[in-house]
């Protein structure tokens, strides 16, 4: 369903210029900066299949929402390929987005509006008809469980209210794949279980779903197969269980700490 070749992003960081030895001895002068270009996504390759949760785990840091980003048709990569259910990026952007539901966990929604407005917007976006967003909204409330609230203002709606409205968003044209990052980051035990059992829910259904998160634990046992992603590279990728093998471990967590000790790589989690 997604097939990903030597995919890299660049971007422009500034630096403090280190051959200005002179000023590094007075301590009164300012620094001189310089401009340097650095890879936050360096010849990443993977795949990720119908009815699949694939998990993208790294600490904070490591690429994965930059990664994600470009999976969604947000940024630009600055080179390889990306193919969406047999769209290009490079030849057919928009359908390949159109078959993706992507979610990340600081989504922001339009306050002022009900979910049912703002998923008629979004079936707008879709280029949906009228009839068709009718019928894929009537559908949601029931799957999301949003009789309830569906017309009240989102700025009026609980924690776990408001994150059925915003995966609800990602439901409306009935995506083939769903791109997940860092969803559960920050909430409560009961609002996670409701994103969880989501996307278990959606692999019964034959979706693919990608879900960046850097909770070990909870990918250990959701996850069909892990790519591990530090300082913007791939570590390591396989089932859950073949990489704690590999590794003579017992959990990821100590799969990806002996890993990237052995590669000599500090770890900022």
């Amino acid at each position: 369903m997604i097939q990903v070749n030597n995919l890299c992003k660049s971007f422009t960081r500034v630096v403090k210029d280190k051959s200005d030895s002179k000023n590094k001895i007075l301590k009164n002068k300012k620094l001189k900066t310089k401009k340097e270009e650095f890879l936050a996504v360096n010849n990443i390759t993977f795949n990720a299949d119908k009815g699949e949760i694939v998990g993208i785990l790294g600490p904070n840091g490591a690429g994965k929402t930059t990664l994600l980003r470009m999976l969604g048709g947000i940024l630009t990569p600055t080179s390889g390929d990306i193919c969406v259910s047999g769209h290009n990026y490079a030849l057919d952007k928009n359908a390949a987005k159109k078959e993706i539901g992507y979610l990340s966990g600081n989504t922001k929604l339009y306050n002022r509006l009900s979910p049912r407005e703002l998923l008629t917007t979004f079936g707008n976006l879709y280029e949906m008809s009228n009839e068709e967003i009718e019928k894929s909204i009537e559908e949601v409330i029931k799957v999301m469980d949003m009789e309830k609230f569906i017309d009240n203002r989102i700025e009026n709606l609980s924690t776990g209210q408001t994150q059925r409205a915003s995966i609800a968003r990602c439901l409306i044209h009935s995506p083939k794949i769903y791109i997940f990052d860092e969803p559960t980051l920050g909430l409560d035990v009961i609002s996670s279980k409701s994103i969880i059992e989501f996307m278990k829910n959606e692999k019964k259904n034959g979706k693919t779903v990608l879900y960046s998160t850097h909770y070990m634990e909870e990918a250990e046992t959701l996850c069909d197969k892990i790519v591990m992603i530090h300082q913007g590279e791939i570590i390591a990728s396989g089932t859950p269980d073949s990489l704690k093998e590999e590794t003579s471990t017992t959990n990821l967590r100590d799969v990806f700490i002996k890993l990237a000790s052995e590669r000599g790589e500090l770890i900022e989690d």
